[in-house]
């Protein structure tokens, strides 16, 4: 991804070189440490080194199907509650007659049992967006829908949960939250940066939220727009979905399911309006079939999970893949032999190792992965 996105201020934040006085020697120096830095990316995988996962229901009892969203409690989280940290959560978007948008579950797993964290037959549809904050709540998006179809689907919400899994704050406006099929966040404790792809209206929507006391907006720009997006039958919505923030380069990746492909926003963080669409960084139609869930693995690379509506292709079911944010293919990995098996997916630690978590839509399970 970096091809694109070579020049002196991001060189000089992402190698430290802007004490360098003579501007051409910066530039060039820094070019060379780029690419040497995008070769040694290309070296490690993640998705290579997985062995047999511990494979746990994420089937709770009210019979909840369609596991979507995965999160890690995070070291620090307040002990107050019923999580702690290292447990993992995932939210359930079907109900047990598994009609898409009508899930009103999230479980948590520790020391590999499952137990039911929230349910709420008010609230709906919980989507891949979720979250486990340092302040001490959980963030999930909604995107309910009546009959399970993309003919009833609603713009749906952000909700705030406690540790005790009580609602404790809602958003629910349109011209912000406009079908929230994912979210990432840059949690700072106090204050909570969300960057959200709505999915109904192809835009990415930045949310600066406070903590202290509860929840609350402090700021709201819509800072990107353009992607394509539409209804489908199997999938209910394709569009951006995963997103994934790296504070480093203060840049934002997205994948954008009907393009097989993963854009870029730079200045995320930092922008004040709504730039366009971001740039395309990175386009495989040989391993991206509908480009679902992503995040920054602990490598520096980026793994995105497909939902195979788009591109489908022959012998490459339910695949994660790898690459590095210079656009270069790593791996790839399959968690089901079936088509449609791969949603969230999540790194964290549990019990101070390293750990991958991975849902295998199919089977209604969540593959958890201790990495080396």
């Amino acid at each position: 991804m970096q091809n694109n996105q070579i020049g002196g201020a991001a060189i000089g934040r992402a190698q430290g070189l802007n004490h360098l006085a003579i501007p051409g020697l910066t530039l060039a120096i820094g070019v060379m440490l780029c690419f040497s830095s995008l070769n040694s990316q290309a070296q490690s995988s993640i998705l290579n080194t997985l062995g047999t996962p511990q494979t746990l229901s994420t089937v709770p009892s009210n019979g909840d199907m369609n596991p979507y969203g995965v999160a890690f409690v995070p070291a620090g989280f307040p002990t107050t509650g019923v999580l702690k940290a290292g447990d993992i959560l995932v939210s359930n978007y079907n109900d047990n007659a598994n009609l898409q948008g009508t899930g009103s579950t999230i479980v948590y797993f520790r020391n590999g049992s499952q137990n039911l964290f929230y349910q709420d037959a008010q609230k709906v549809g919980f989507t891949t967006g979720l979250a486990v904050l340092k302040a001490g709540f959980v963030l999930v998006g909604s995107m309910p829908t009546s009959d399970g179809t993309s003919a009833t689907v609603k713009p749906g919400s952000l909700i705030a949960i406690n540790a005790a899994g009580q609602i404790v704050w809602t958003l629910e406006n349109k011209s912000q939250i406009n079908g929230p099929w994912d979210f990432t966040v840059f949690d700072q404790g106090a204050t909570v940066t969300v960057f959200v792809s709505n999915v109904l209206n192809g835009t990415i929507e930045r949310l600066v939220l406070g903590t202290k006391g509860g929840i609350s907006v402090k700021n709201a720009t819509e800072i990107s727009s353009g992607y394509t997006h539409r209804g489908d039958p199997a999938a209910l919505e394709v569009g951006p979905t995963g997103l994934a923030y790296d504070f480093s380069r203060d840049t934002l990746y997205v994948a954008e399911g009907l393009e097989n492909a993963v854009y870029a926003i730079p200045d995320a963080n930092a922008v004040g309006q709504n730039g366009g669409k971001g740039y395309k960084i990175y386009s495989d139609n040989l391993h991206l079939h509908g480009a679902l869930a992503l995040t920054l693995a602990p490598n520096g690379n980026l793994i995105c999970s497909n939902n195979d509506v788009i591109n489908t292709v022959a012998g490459q079911p339910s695949e994660l893949v790898e690459f590095t944010r210079g656009g270069k293919f790593v791996a790839e990995y399959s968690v089901d032999p079936n088509l449609g098996g791969s949603f969230g997916l999540g790194f964290g630690l549990v019990d101070g190792h390293s750990t991958f978590a991975a849902v295998d839509d199919n089977a209604s399970s969540l593959l958890v992965w201790t990495l080396n």
